[in-house]
């Protein structure tokens, strides 16, 4: 189903399951593609460069892959046509189709490359702290968590712009597709790992920093008592595990931990551990001892969050 909607799109015809031959056919098309995607010489980046390399590999290793391989990666000209490519297949449907949905992707990312930054450093970020992660072209074709949070970055661009009901669609079929609910209006910051992500739920007005890392089933949700600004900020260099929940307008400082399966009610110092249900201090950088209860402090949101401005867009 890939190659033939790819096959319409650029009128090239099937490769073959030969490394040499997909390879051929890969240079060929580069020589006398039509011009249809205006993205200009191919990407110098070396990230991109090197994903390449990754996938010739693979499909040498692999030949039954080349197919799969040629059409989401070795036919493309930079990642932004790759990653609008990918995505699109990922996420059309019956009555919004593929290719829709690419030129609406590509827009996007052609027009912002202040996104196609933060996938860079999302790729790097999973390759560096996941040791799953066995490869660049592993994360970009096959974690759920990356490409529902590149799912994510074009949504919010277009809530941005005002176009809700679009933003939204793509939430609901990134949900449906990748099992990661996060809204449109929630801002993310670079170097994000999603590991595992199913179960990932992410409130409206939730902002998150840099370097963070969430595992699966965490939720960034409100409380059910108030509107308005009602989610978590969580700061840079955060993690927390599986199965956290962490409710209402509460600060999670700049390198937190938060324990899987925690509660998280109120603000966290920055570079502290908390754990449990309701959740408690058990350590941190200045902190030896177990606390029975989470001692009381105040934090400036709004300023915080102002702060964080400069790195989610």
């Amino acid at each position: 189903m890939a190659t033939c909607v790819y096959t319409s799109r650029v009128n090239c015809t099937k490769p073959c399951y030969k490394y040499l031959n997909c390879y051929l056919k890969y240079q060929k098309l580069n020589n006398s593609r039509e011009n249809t995607r205006n993205f200009g010489d191919y990407d110098d980046d070396d990230l991109w460069l090197k994903m390449v390399e990754e996938a010739k590999a693979d499909v040498e290793q692999e030949p039954i892959l080349s197919d799969y391989y040629f059409d989401s990666i070795l036919s493309h000209k930079c990642l932004e046509s790759a990653l609008a490519n990918h995505l699109a297949l990922k996420l059309s449907f019956s009555t919004l189709n593929s290719n829709t949905l690419y030129n609406l992707f590509k827009g996007v990312l052609v027009e912002n490359k202040k996104i196609v930054e933060n996938v860079r450093d999302d790729l790097r970020a999973v390759k560096e702290r996941d040791p799953a992660c066995i490869s660049y072209i592993h994360c970009f074709l096959n974690f759920k968590g990356f490409l529902a949070c590149q799912s994510h970055r074009i949504a919010h661009k277009l809530w941005s712009q005002g176009r809700k009901p679009l933003a939204l669609t793509i939430q609901n079929r990134v949900s449906e597709v990748f099992g990661v609910d996060i809204h449109p209006g929630a801002k993310i910051g670079t170097g994000m790992l999603l590991d595992h992500a199913t179960g990932v739920v992410i409130g409206e007005t939730a902002v998150i920093g840099n370097n963070v890392s969430i595992l699966h089933n965490v939720t960034l949700g409100g409380t059910g008592k108030s509107g308005g600004d009602r989610h978590p900020k969580v700061g840079n260099g955060v993690l927390i595990g599986a199965g956290a929940c962490v409710l209402g307008n509460v600060m999670v400082g700049d390198g937190a931990k938060i324990g899987a399966g925690s509660l998280v009610l109120k603000d966290v110092h920055p570079k502290t551990t908390v754990v449990g249900n309701p959740a408690r201090l058990v350590g941190g950088q200045h902190n030896t001892v177990k606390f029975d209860k989470m001692p009381s402090f105040s934090m400036d949101h709004t300023s915080h969050v102002q702060g964080l401005s400069d790195y989610v867009i």
